[in-house]
């Protein structure tokens, strides 16, 4: 898998087992366009929407998500307190098959006043809830995590691309895993470097962590499930229901960072060899698309 990301091409996943990731792939061809959607313009979070907890959906608090100089930037300096209000940053449209790719960069200050595992901490969410039906009181959305650590200069590994589960359950190594977080198997980055995160998503079938071009983790069927998130919806957490879609979301939970590059492959689409909308990479197939 590690020239997957080194020669900048997807595969075609064909699932052979339910849960088991067993699958075969093919490269896209030379003539083939890969269909890479920028979620991020490099200008505005225009198509982004912003849910901080102890705020209503939409409520950007003290410019906690901004835009410099082409990048997406965590701050805090408009905070008096950080008064546990994590934020997330909702791209508009859900996804389902797909491959998200994006680089992010811890930097600045950690608020001294978030709880201690926050610091040098933040990740993107995934296969999350809409962020309108969640109560201004709800902290952490039901969704899974790609969770992004560094090193805290002490020397012990903190590896990063780690998988965390608010709300949720995933199956690891073949069962339900009952840890909040499970660890990737990658190297400890240091605060100051760019880190290249890459994310491939199969419904509510196959999950792939990939940092700088390397595969750290993989777990099948995420599912509604679990602990952690609080003050939700009721409606909302129905235990035991495949995740086959939902937001993604880039987090805030006391520690400055920031993000660019944030790019989408969709890997739903025409399977129809015979159509122009065609391409050998996609996974699951959309009549509708074909043309």
């Amino acid at each position: 898998m590690k020239s997957l990301f080194s020669s900048a091409r997807l595969v075609a996943y064909l699932l052979l087992v339910p849960v088991v990731s067993q699958f075969s792939f093919t490269t896209p061809t030379a003539k083939e366009k890969e269909n890479w959607i920028n979620l991020f313009n490099g200008k505005d979070i225009k198509n982004w929407t912003v849910k901080i907890h102890h705020h209503e959906t939409g409520d950007n608090f003290g410019e906690t998500f901004r835009v410099e100089d082409g990048i997406i930037k965590v701050r805090y300096d408009k905070y008096d307190k950080f008064n546990e209000r994590y934020g997330h940053l909702y791209f508009n449209t859900p996804y389902s098959y797909y491959h998200l790719s994006m680089e992010y960069r811890f930097t600045g200050i950690w608020r001294e006043d978030a709880p201690d595992y926050t610091k040098l901490n933040s990740g993107v969410m995934f296969h999350s809830q809409d962020p309108r039906t969640m109560p201004k009181e709800q902290d952490w959305p039901i969704s899974v995590e790609m969770q992004f650590l560094a090193g805290l200069g002490d020397g012990k590994p903190r590896p990063t691309g780690n998988m965390c589960s608010p709300g949720t359950d995933v199956i690891f190594q073949g069962v339900k895993d009952p840890r909040h977080c499970i660890n990737s198997t990658s190297k400890t980055y240091p605060k100051g470097e760019w880190v290249k995160a890459d994310l491939v998503v199969l419904g509510d079938s196959l999950v792939q962590h990939f940092i700088n071009g390397e595969k750290v983790l993989e777990y099948a069927k995420p599912q509604i499930g679990g602990g952690v998130a609080n003050r939700f919806d009721p409606a909302q957490k129905i235990d035991g229901k495949p995740l086959k879609e939902g937001f993604i979301a880039l987090q805030s939970e006391g520690q400055e960072i920031d993000f660019r590059n944030i790019k989408l492959l969709n890997l739903e689409g025409c399977k129809d060899p015979k159509s122009k909308a065609y391409r050998s990479y996609f996974v699951k197939n959309n009549p509708a698309l074909c043309r």
